[in-house]
């Protein structure tokens, strides 16, 4: 959770373009952001891949209003409403775009070739027919954000109780480093997106760092694989209320939409 998932600057910005905020090459320059291209296969009436800038204009022909995140993980299927083969796929790829207003998602396949220090990245989104159905486990903004705020404290209080470096200095540090780049870049949602959904994602991306931080640190008390173990163990549930938190953030223009807010 360290950087922006690739499903979600497709549907952020994917949105943001189907709401006129912003033009279809500024949609797929940040889509891309730093992999060399992205291509998108299986479009009806298309025999082969096509660029996003025709994907996204040829999805929004065929009825598609929205886009919708999912963050699938082993037994929490966040984001998604099947059918089953479309899960699978969504669950290899721990991501996936489901579209609102006609029954498609998008799994991306990520291709890297190229020597150390310059691999080149290409991505290849797959599109599959989706069930018509709400998106599993995905809380509202504000029930979100009160999760998180509880979620921080209990990965505070986890990670002190084991001794673990990540709840002080180390951790601050990452978090700092990610908001300097978030700052430089504006990597936080699109534009159209509410104040609430950008500080509600800045929160789960906190969380997320202090889990990254604390299950791939040796520093502290728990150092032992068995630690290890029970390290990740104590932060599983933060780190699903961290991801609902994730998704609930990239998917509130959706949500708006369809309750009629906007």
């Amino acid at each position: 959770m360290l950087s922006e998932p690739r499903a979600g600057r497709l549907a952020a910005w994917g949105n943001a373009l189907l709401a006129g905020l912003v033009s279809p090459d500024d949609a797929v320059l940040a889509i891309v952001g730093e992999d060399t291209v992205h291509r998108v296969q299986g479009l009806p009436g298309e025999s082969a891949p096509v660029g996003l800038t025709l994907a996204l204009g040829r999805l929004r022909t065929l009825g598609v209003t929205g886009l919708r995140l999912a963050l699938p993980a082993p037994g929490h299927p966040l984001g998604l409403s099947g059918p089953p083969e479309f899960n699978a796929r969504a669950l290899d790829a721990e991501q996936a775009v489901v579209c609102y207003g006609a029954s498609f998602g998008l799994v991306p396949d990520v291709y890297e070739a190229g020597p150390e220090g310059d691999v080149h990245v290409e991505v290849v989104w797959h599109v599959l027919p989706v069930r018509e159905a709400p998106p599993a486990d995905v809380p509202s903004l504000g029930e979100a954000e009160r999760e998180l705020a509880e979620a921080l404290r209990e990965a505070t209080e986890v990670l002190t109780r084991l001794d673990v470096a990540g709840s002080g200095p180390v951790a601050e540090a990452a978090v700092d480093a990610y908001r300097a780049r978030a700052e430089r870049g504006r990597e936080v949602l699109a534009p159209g997106y509410p104040p609430r959904a950008v500080r509600v994602l800045e929160l789960a991306q906190r969380v997320g760092t202090l889990i990254v931080v604390a299950t791939e640190s040796g520093h502290g008390g728990a150092v032992s694989a068995f630690e290890m173990g029970a390290r990740r163990e104590a932060l599983r549930p933060v780190e699903r209320t961290a991801r609902r938190a994730q998704v609930a953030a990239y998917n509130s223009v959706v949500e708006e939409r369809e309750r009629g807010v906007r």
